[in-house]
């Protein structure tokens, strides 16, 4: 993603995504999706006023970040290779 993100000249939200931490799996149960929140967020709530959707294009699968006020608050995981085990710990 970091790689990713410098390609499109995002090189603040490279460094950012360096320290990201992971909040909560998205839930969703397809098994084509990993997403994960990086930030607390209210389901069904708009992000708001400071929002965009980024998406990066990975050689495989999908890769769409949301962003608010320059910090990723979601990161949507598409189609790819199963995350490492880390993916299993993640709070509830």
């Amino acid at each position: 993603m970091i790689g990713l993100l410098e390609a499109e000249g995002e090189r603040e939200l490279a460094i950012c995504a360096r320290d990201l931490r992971l909040v909560a799996a998205c839930g969703c149960s397809d098994d084509f999706c990993q997403s994960f929140r990086t930030a607390p967020h209210q389901p069904g709530t708009p992000y708001g006023p400071g929002h965009r959707c980024l998406p990066l294009l990975p050689a495989k699968g999908d890769l769409v970040l949301d962003v608010v006020d320059g910090r990723i608050v979601y990161v949507e995981v598409l189609f790819r290779e199963p995350l490492r085990d880390a993916r299993l710990r993640l709070p509830n």
